[in-house]
């Protein structure tokens, strides 16, 4: 099992060890998940926070009128799941589905304590990586309450640069919260203002 994207993303704010390394390996599994596959769906508990060794997968729920409004999504090197429910143990209120062929990495609840026991420097790194997505939410919600349509478009470019040509547009649009429609007009400004 290859994990040295893992253990790149490890290494960015903790060292292990090969003995740790071994531990860590032991209490993990690579999953293969096939485009429009779902990990978890409404109403699943998410047992499994995982990593995306290759591919995308994108979360969403539907409201009352089963419209999807994605809200994120995780490509290579990204940690995803749904915390809510996988440290509460509750029925998800999310999907997550791949947008194309996945591999991730994915730790069950259960050797994430372990992990944590063994691995005590792990919860720092776990507890950085909750910062880190608190903050990225926090962004998130601040500038899609206060930013044009167009201005959300091109920070998606700047945040998922080659995302854009591997992915359906309405997900795109659904991430911004605009329709496909829009969408199409403002990629059109992006083209222009450009040449």
């Amino acid at each position: 099992m290859d994990l040295s994207k893992v253990f790149k993303s490890l290494e960015r704010i903790i060292e292990l060890d090969e003995y740790e390394k071994d531990i860590f390996t032991s209490l993990v599994e690579i999953a293969i998940i096939k485009r429009n596959q779902y990990l978890l769906t409404e109403g699943e508990r998410c047992g499994y926070e995982y990593f995306v060794i290759n591919g995308c997968l994108r979360s969403f729920y539907r409201d009352e009128n089963a419209n999807e409004h994605t809200t994120l999504f995780a490509i290579e090197g990204w940690w995803t799941g749904n915390l809510k429910s996988f440290v509460r143990n509750t029925p998800s209120e999310f999907y997550i589905q791949a947008v194309e062929d996945t591999v991730v990495m994915r730790i069950h609840k259960k050797n994430m304590d372990e992990l944590y026991s063994k691995i005590p420097k792990l919860e720092r790194y776990f507890r950085i990586l909750l910062q880190n997505r608190l903050l990225a939410t926090q962004d998130r919600i601040s500038k899609h309450l206060s930013e044009s349509a167009l201005t959300r478009f091109s920070n998606f470019l700047m945040l998922y640069p080659t995302l854009e040509q591997r992915i359906p547009a309405k997900h795109i649009a659904s991430y911004l919260g605009i329709t496909p429609t829009y969408l199409s007009r403002l990629r059109k400004k992006n083209i222009k203002s450009a040449l």
